[in-house]
C-alpha cells in the first residue's frame, strides 16, 4: 500500500518501489480516491525505483483529473531515473514538477502559487 499523507493543505501520496503493471492500478486507485476529497496533489516519487508506462498512465490520469476538477497537481522529489522516463515521453513538460516536497509545501505557506 503507498502511505497518503495530508499537510499544508495538500494530499500527499509517497510512491515507492516498482510502480509497473502489477502496482499501477494501486497508484491509480490511491491517486484518483486522494482527487476525489478535492484536495491540491502532490506526488513524492523520491522512493520509486522503476516506472513504466502503466505507471506513468497512472499519473497522467490523475493529472487530467485534477485539471478538469481545478486541483493542482504536481510531482515532487523525482529521482534521474524517473525522470527520464518522463523525459522520453515528453511529460517533463506537462507535468508541473517540483525540487523536493518541502520546497512546494513552503512555497504555498509563504502565499505563492
Amino acid at each position: 500500500m503507498y502511505e497518503v499523507e495530508e499537510t499544508g493543505g495538500f494530499s500527499i501520496v509517497y510512491l515507492k518501489g516498482e510502480v509497473d503493471l502489477d502496482r499501477s492500478p494501486e497508484a491509480r486507485s490511491v491517486i484518483l480516491g486522494c482527487l476525489r476529497k478535492r484536495n491540491p496533489l502532490l506526488i513524492d516519487l523520491s522512493g520509486v525505483t522503476y516506472i513504466d508506462s502503466s505507471g506513468i498512465a497512472s499519473l497522467v490520469e490523475g493529472f487530467q483529473m485534477a485539471r478538469k476538477m481545478k486541483l493542482e497537481f504536481g510531482l515532487t522529489s523525482v529521482n534521474e531515473r524517473t525522470l527520464s522516463v518522463l523525459r522520453l515521453a515528453r511529460l517533463d513538460r506537462v507535468f508541473p514538477i517540483h525540487d523536493s516536497l518541502e520546497a512546494r509545501l513552503s512555497r504555498k505557506s509563504n502565499g505563492k502559487k
